[in-house]
């Protein structure tokens, strides 16, 4: 299988993880939160940027920066919530109703995201871009 191959599942399936995990936020926000109000719907254009990106512009430059900044944000969620006052480590996640399913969407955004963050940025740094066309 290509390079490129791999790296275009690998991000579909971060921006599919990436969109359980936001829906997973939204479901199970405290009332009166920004979360609970659908803030996470300003995220979709982001997500539509992802999967244009990934889809076509995969083998350009830009395809695969774009790529790389999703993938950095996807490799980013389970630590960010990690670090949080409500974070994996501290319990609270454990006390939600499917927290098991919560809590392995993070562990698999994490992985995808970091391997998506490994082909994209060996992408990008592919000896083909400094040759002329």
């Amino acid at each position: 299988m290509k390079h490129n191959s791999i790296l275009t599942i690998a991000s579909l399936l971060s921006i599919l993880l990436m969109t359980l995990h936001l829906t997973s936020d939204t479901v199970h926000a405290r009332f009166g939160t920004d979360e609970a109000g659908g803030s996470t719907l300003v995220l979709v254009p982001i997500l539509v940027v992802w999967l244009y990106g990934t889809l076509l512009l995969a083998e350009r430059r830009s395809g695969y920066l774009i790529m790389l900044v999703g993938s950095l944000f996807a490799a980013g969620m389970p630590v960010i919530h990690a670090m949080g006052a409500g974070g994996v480590f501290r319990g609270q996640i454990a006390k939600s109703s499917p927290a098991f399913l919560f809590v392995w969407t993070l562990h698999a955004l994490g992985v995808t995201g970091l391997f998506s963050l490994i082909l994209s940025a060996r992408g990008l740094w592919s000896p083909q871009w400094g040759q002329s066309r």
